[in-house]
């Protein structure tokens, strides 16, 4: 299904969503400070989230690349 630029690009998502949610960047996040109201750390946690679930959605949803190599059969 995907090969290529788009299976770099989830493997990429993949270790970007592990590092985020792991302790040494998460920690950052965990405070007392609140933002319209509401506590950073689960702000942050869902903001998060959300960005990786949008750029997933990215990489899955676009058009595949319709550069040929010269003499390549189309599929």
């Amino acid at each position: 299904m995907f090969q290529g630029l788009g299976a770099q690009r989830l493997v990429a998502l993949f270790a970007a969503g592990w590092i985020l949610f792991n302790f040494p960047l998460l920690s950052l996040w965990d405070s007392e400070t609140r933002v319209f109201g509401l506590p950073l750390f689960p702000l942050a946690l869902f903001v998060l989230w959300a960005v990786l679930i949008a750029a997933l959605a990215w990489v899955v949803e676009r058009e595949p690349d319709r550069t040929r190599r010269p003499g390549e059969a189309e599929h």
